[in-house]
């Protein structure tokens, strides 16, 4: 029993953890980087600006996502409810379209927020790397890199968008 009731221990520390992590998800987020599957969508730019991200629990234990978007010169609000399923730091969006991943950074604030497409006929791929603040991290950065490698992204695709906390409509 000593090798597996020592497994089993370890397994309860690392959900004990990871449940302390998701009750500190909540509160403001800010995109410090971020991927996207180039091969999957080639003509994709990516946002020029970037508003704080806004993360609340919800009472059936999913999470709220809310953003400003600026779109055509729009300002839109974003909200994306992730609904948590039987994987620790798996959840579902978009009906079940979309599952996204979090993955905490140790001792840096910052966690991969990383979405793949379950829809046969929109493949998507992206990550993010999230802050608590808006400053840049060098070490986040570096294993955000070391995290696109594992997924098989392109490094040289990772952009770092201007950050902004308020949202002004451009006029054309």
């Amino acid at each position: 029993m000593g090798a597996k009731g020592g497994g089993l221990s370890k397994g309860f520390a690392a959900l004990f953890t990871f449940v302390g992590f998701l009750s500190s998800i909540t509160g403001t987020w800010y995109t410090k980087a971020f991927v996207v599957d180039k091969s999957l969508v080639p003509d994709w730019k990516g946002p020029r600006k970037v508003f704080p991200v806004t993360v609340t629990a919800l009472e059936d234990g999913s999470w709220e996502a809310k953003t400003t978007l600026l779109i055509k010169g729009r300002c839109l609000e974003k909200k994306v409810t992730l609904q948590k399923t039987e994987e620790p730091g798996r959840y579902s969006a978009y009906h079940g379209k979309k599952l996204v991943y979090i993955e905490e950074l140790p001792e840096s604030h910052h966690c991969i927020f990383y979405c793949e497409s379950q829809d046969p006929g929109k493949k998507f791929r992206m990550g993010k790397l999230m802050g608590r603040n808006p400053e840049e991290n060098l070490e986040a950065l570096e294993e955000f890199r070391k995290f696109t490698q594992r997924k098989g992204l392109l490094a040289e695709t990772i952009f770092t968008p201007e950050q902004t906390d308020t949202c002004v409509p451009e006029h054309a």
